[in-house]
């Protein structure tokens, strides 16, 4: 009885494994159904409120999402050169808002500096928004550092959003390196 218990609670970790895996990779393609229908066409969506233009007074501070937590600071440039040595790890980055996703504000991209090249942060699963004239803002965001690999599609799909930190390779598809943050600070 007991031999057959425990063959039992084996086979139930097991499929619970495979689903997870499972889902860890179906994620991705979930991931874009969500973001492509949130962008869809046929019907026109009201900008979020939290997309509205601003304008900061020096020393005003805009947040979204959660606040900003005790994770390490990190320079970007360091996160950009070496993007493998932080993948899966949580930081705190500095940077300057170079582009912001003219669809929706799902997404923005910062550089360590303007014109420099940089990494496309995104809002976990859009829980918050930046406003549409976010670029040239300063901003500070906590988060997790992560490599990904686009289709084709996708990288099409975000280059006409304006998206533009990412490396194609010849048949298209491309690798960018990406900041999912929880929380961020814009200012002036």
């Amino acid at each position: 009885m007991l031999k057959r218990l425990l063959i039992s609670i084996s086979l139930v970790a097991a499929l619970a494994a495979t689903v997870a895996n499972a889902q860890k990779h179906d994620g991705h393609k979930h991931d874009q159904k969500e973001h492509a229908g949130q962008h869809g066409d046929k019907k026109k969506r009201e900008p979020s409120p939290e997309t509205k233009n601003v304008t900061l007074a020096q020393d005003e501070v805009l947040r979204r999402g959660a606040a900003l937590g005790e994770s390490p600071v990190v320079k970007l440039a360091d996160v950009l050169s070496e993007p493998k040595k932080y993948t899966g790890k949580r930081v705190i980055v500095e940077g300057v808002v170079e582009r912001v996703c003219q669809k929706q504000a799902c997404w923005m991209e910062i550089a360590p500096e303007k014109g420099a090249r940089g990494v496309r942060v995104q809002f976990g699963d859009h829980a918050f928004f930046v406003p549409f004239n976010s670029a040239g803002l300063r901003a500070r965001a906590e988060g997790e550092v992560g490599i990904k690999y686009l289709t084709e599609a996708e990288a099409t799909h975000l280059e006409r959003e304006g998206a533009r930190n990412f490396t194609r390779d010849k048949d298209g598809e491309a690798t960018e390196i990406t900041f999912v943050a929880t929380g961020l600070e814009l200012r002036k």
